[in-house]
């Protein structure tokens, strides 16, 4: 399945629409850290990798911005252990 996933600026937020549900992963931006404190997808939608491509999405956006990440929410934090790829993204403490 593939899930759009879209940047809504606005609410500092990153969002997918999935059979009606809006499933997001929330961010804020302190200085050249992008603060990811919260995601959701309801549980009827859960394990279907969307909380992943919205974090996924994300951080590539960080990426390409030139951000770093700060995991508060523990679904980001356990996404970026189980993806190496993505260690070069945490900020520093």
């Amino acid at each position: 399945m593939t899930t759009d996933v879209i940047r809504n600026e606005t609410a500092s937020r990153f969002e997918a629409t999935v059979d009606g549900h809006v499933c997001i992963a929330d961010y804020r931006l302190h200085g050249d850290v992008m603060v990811m404190p919260h995601t959701v997808v309801p549980s009827a939608l859960q394990g279907r990798g969307i909380a992943a491509a919205l974090v996924r999405v994300a951080l590539e956006w960080a990426r390409a911005e030139g951000l770093k990440v700060e995991p508060l929410c523990s679904y980001v934090a356990l996404y970026m252990r189980r993806h190496p790829e993505t260690q070069d993204l945490l900020a520093q403490r």
